[in-house]
């Protein structure tokens, strides 16, 4: 894609008003690979399909250990996910050395959109190719999930979804979000494998090697699900796919 000569640096504007590297970097957050966050009032749940760039190579890492307390699923280029996960863990670590109290995450976010946006202001640099989706538990204020974007642009949802096809996977949460409020860990992980399905290519299945999850809530800190616990949670996402195809069967004999 080229813009002439408004797209060689961060701080040229176009006529129309835009920075078209920023665009960019959004961009690659809608190439990667789908991660997808949902919260109740007690719970973070963040769910990641990971890529592998061959058969002979591991899957990517798409869930980060932030703290206790917090962990973060990403969209877009690893290694900038891996300074920005650096940044938040040594902010989190001068929060305990200076303060002895967990950092909240509101606050954190905050830090990450301000270091974000000095990207986007000074000549030299590049916009991160990255979006995070932040999910934390604080004692004072109850479970939180951000969105921080390239552009500085952090949000605070209920549920969201970032990467590619990321919509189908929206549309599914939008359905079902006037019931996280009050749904546990393990109906939000159901909740939330449902919609990362939708995000992915016909011919693929989700499975234990391209799919991550992560818990974080009340009374329990950041946690990966894996092996085992992960199979039994795929399993019974396949046996109600298959109850569902089942009925539908069953009705269209009965016409």
């Amino acid at each position: 894609m080229f813009r002439n000569q408004y797209d060689n640096d961060i701080s040229t504007w176009s006529p129309q008003g835009r920075l078209h590297q920023i665009e960019y970097a959004l961009e690659a957050v809608k190439q990667g690979s789908a991660s997808v966050g949902l919260r109740s009032k007690t719970h973070v749940v963040l769910l990641a399909l990971k890529r592998s760039s061959g058969e002979l190579a591991s899957h990517q890492q798409k869930l980060f250990r932030i703290d206790n307390h917090m962990g973060i699923a990403i969209a877009g280029l690893v290694s900038d996910a891996r300074v920005l996960s650096n940044f938040m863990r040594t902010e989190c670590m001068k929060s305990k050395m200076m303060y002895d109290r967990p950092m909240p995450g509101s606050r954190l976010v905050s830090m990450i959109g301000d270091k974000a946006q000095a990207n986007t202001q000074n000549y030299g640099r590049r916009p991160y190719g990255v979006g995070l989706l932040v999910g934390s538990y604080d004692e004072d204020t109850g479970a939180h999930l951000y969105e921080c974007l390239p552009n500085a642009n952090c949000l605070e949802y209920v549920a969201v979804s970032i990467g590619a096809k990321s919509q189908s996977a929206k549309t599914y949460l939008e359905k079902f979000a006037k019931d996280f409020d009050e749904t546990d860990a393990d109906g939000l992980i159901m909740h939330g494998l449902h919609a990362l399905r939708e995000t992915l290519q016909q011919d693929k299945e989700l499975n234990m090697d391209n799919c991550s999850i992560g818990v974080v809530g009340k009374d329990k800190d950041w946690e990966l699900i894996e092996g085992d616990r992960l199979k039994a949670y795929l399993d019974q996402l396949e046996s109600g796919a298959a109850t569902t195809e089942t009925g539908a069967g069953e009705a269209m004999d009965t016409e």
